[in-house]
């Protein structure tokens, strides 16, 4: 019969390699805690069962609540069709004054994402043929600053 330290070690094992093919980080949460019984049966080889399967619920629930309340999703603003900066740093003209209060219009030489004319945002105030760069893309929209 196989010794529970090895057994819990093996479990942990599978659930990290589970954790590889899925790399959903939910499955190593689940291996850290198996490791964690192991290690504990082996400073105390007598530890009931009972006991050991109560340790792996609570640290492995543990840490993946942890995990889920500390976890930040980086934002994407999924744009389909288009690499996330490619258009930041592109100038176009303004051709409808834009300032914080008002939207504008800016125009490019080349289209830019499938058009030359794009709304603009601003948080200055930029005349009509002025220059400006591409700083951000907001939904429909894009945020630019006066080119020096």
């Amino acid at each position: 019969m196989i010794e529970p330290m090895w057994a819990w070690g093996a479990l942990g094992l599978i659930l990290f390699a589970l954790e590889m093919t899925t790399a959903t980080l939910y499955a190593m949460w689940f291996g850290i805690a198996a490791f964690c019984v192991a290690i504990v049966l082996w400073l105390w080889p007598n530890t009931p069962v009972g006991i050991q399967f109560a340790m792996f619920a609570v640290m492995s629930l543990g840490a993946l609540v942890i995990w889920r309340f500390n976890y930040k999703k980086t934002e994407t603003h999924s744009r389909v069709g288009q690499a996330q900066g490619e258009e930041i740093g592109r100038t176009g003209i303004v051709i409808e004054a834009t300032s914080p209060t008002q939207n504008g219009v800016i125009r490019f030489t080349q289209g830019l994402m499938g058009s030359r004319e794009w709304a603009a945002v601003s948080n200055e105030t930029i005349e009509v043929g002025s220059h400006a760069t591409v700083v951000a893309v907001e939904g429909n929209a894009l945020r630019i600053s006066k080119s020096s």
